[in-house]
């Protein structure tokens, strides 16, 4: 006879593993391949199953084709049973979104932002905002809100309390606490770069490894090998910013030079010609020179970076950030430079687009109390 135990532990497992299965299958799962997928009788599995559907985690969601019977009723997860916040902080702005459980993008905003007068006590903190952004979409129940994932672009202390170094913020060594105030919900702080690398590995929902590139103001980026993060031992994996790509080169906001960052960035865009990344490349559709000559020296010194990256991971190379949208086009070029400098390769098909063109950073900012949730379900 089965212990007390034994059914307390039992319980959890067929539940989690009802869960998990609805919210990774592609395809309609019905109450009859759910048990035989878990090797359980249907009186075992209706019990977990209902008590999912009792908390509002999982419905019913069509009908199976029939063969001749009655149709079999569908199930799937219910996605805005709850949401989370994700919170980008940039040099001039915070982009916030709320993204329900499979990371569908449920609200969002952008305001203008100045970190250093924030830290300073000469601007609101961070909460006021995410206060702001609750009470301004009706639909964002607190109650159904796991927490606030909030990313910032520089390094973060091993325990996600200090922004240690955050050049483009023209910020060091800084407790969260002085950006984000008093936030009343559980929050997650992480480098901008990695957290957007995280989300691009989550929509693509596969087990290999890819390298993340964040063409961002500041430029940085994310290591996922076999199906999770490489951090690194001091928590600065994925800083390709700073991959010399020109000995004795442009300077960089980290104070040094020839950093990636200092040539392959929208920040160079507007210090070269003053305009912003849509001005600029629609002066390079106009074929301006200069405008070209910039884009064709920002692709060359990306494609120093991407080999260098290519031939130490020998994986996948993902571009995103804002910089990449803009990029598309000019794709077959950027491929051309990475096989000019790469001895092993024919084709450069490694070297791809993100296929979260938008929002990219926030939402992975979101994604960290989303896996959480589903993780421990």
């Amino acid at each position: 006879m089965m212990s007390t135990t034994s059914m307390r532990l039992e319980r959890p497992s067929v539940r989690s593993r009802i869960y998990h299965i609805l919210y990774e299958s592609q395809r309609l799962s019905t109450r009859q391949t759910l048990a035989e997928r878990i090797g359980v009788s249907m009186p075992t599995l209706y019990k977990d199953l209902n008590e999912l559907m009792e908390e509002g985690l999982i419905c019913d969601s069509g009908e199976e084709q029939s063969t001749g019977g009655r149709k079999a009723r569908g199930l799937d997860i219910v996605a805005d049973a709850r949401f989370s916040i994700g919170i980008a902080v940039s040099a001039k702005s915070l982009r916030i979104v709320a993204a329900d459980l499979r990371l569908h993008e449920l609200a969002y905003q952008m305001v203008p932002f100045d970190a250093q007068a924030c830290v300073n006590g000469d601007a609101p903190k961070i909460a006021v905002y995410l206060e702001d952004f609750l009470n301004n979409n009706a639909q964002l129940d607190r109650s159904r809100l796991l927490g606030v994932g909030v990313t910032v672009p520089g390094i973060v202390s091993e325990d996600h309390r200090t922004l240690s170094n955050g050049p483009t913020l023209g910020l060091r060594n800084i407790p969260m606490e002085a950006l984000l105030g008093d936030i009343p919900y559980p929050v997650y702080v992480d480098n901008d770069a990695s957290a957007s690398g995280h989300a691009e590995f989550f929509v693509r929902r596969s087990s290999w490894s890819m390298a993340y590139i964040a063409l961002e103001y500041g430029v940085g980026g994310a290591v996922l090998v076999g199906g999770g993060p490489y951090t690194g031992d001091n928590n600065r994996s994925g800083e390709f910013g700073h991959i010399c790509v020109e000995q004795g080169g442009l300077q960089c906001s980290c104070g040094k030079t020839g950093c990636l960052e200092a040539y392959c960035s929208p920040r160079r865009i507007e210090k070269d010609f003053g305009v912003t990344p849509e001005e600029f490349f629609q002066g390079v559709a106009e074929h301006r020179p200069e405008y070209e000559d910039l884009l064709y020296d920002m692709l060359r010194h990306l494609a120093i970076a991407i080999n260098s990256i290519r031939m130490t991971l020998d994986c996948d190379i993902v571009l995103g950030g804002t910089l990449s949208e803009y990029l598309v086009p000019y794709l077959p070029i950027l491929q051309r430079y990475v096989l000019a400098g790469n001895p092993f390769e024919e084709n450069a098909d490694f070297v791809q687009f993100s296929m979260l063109r938008r929002h990219t950073t926030p939402l992975g900012a979101a994604l960290y109390y989303i896996r959480e949730f589903v993780e421990n379900i």
